[in-house]
């Protein structure tokens, strides 16, 4: 697996935890990294930067997601596929450098890997 795939799902499970603990993200961050002591410090650096930026401008993710998501509320969607998209959108709006296919083809192939 890339690393960026790999830092792309990490950064999906700490998300993932943020959502359901309500702690901090610099908490669930360094609780995640305690569990994978091995992961390539590229991989780590990707992921925070990920979590980091998605936490940071979560209100603004959240109502462009609300606003495409016809049909269908946030709040009602699973964690894991709220967060997906919160992932995804993340890296399509303010992440420049990737380009918007790959940003969704990424978040495509993620939630075939753990969506509802």
């Amino acid at each position: 697996m890339r690393k960026r795939t790999m830092a792309r799902e990490s950064a999906l499970k700490i998300l993932y935890a943020i959502d359901i603990t309500k702690d901090a993200p610099d908490k669930c961050i360094n609780n995640f990294w305690l569990s994978q002591d091995k992961a390539a410090r590229e991989v780590r650096n990707y992921a925070d930067d990920i979590v980091l930026g998605v936490c940071n401008n979560r209100e603004r993710i959240d109502e462009l997601v609300s606003e495409c998501a016809t049909n269908w509320e946030l709040g009602r969607m699973a964690v894991i596929d709220r967060n997906i998209l919160r992932l995804g959108a993340y890296e399509l709006i303010f992440m420049d450098e990737i380009p918007p296919k790959v940003a969704i083809n990424e978040a495509i192939d993620i939630a075939k890997r753990y969506g509802d």
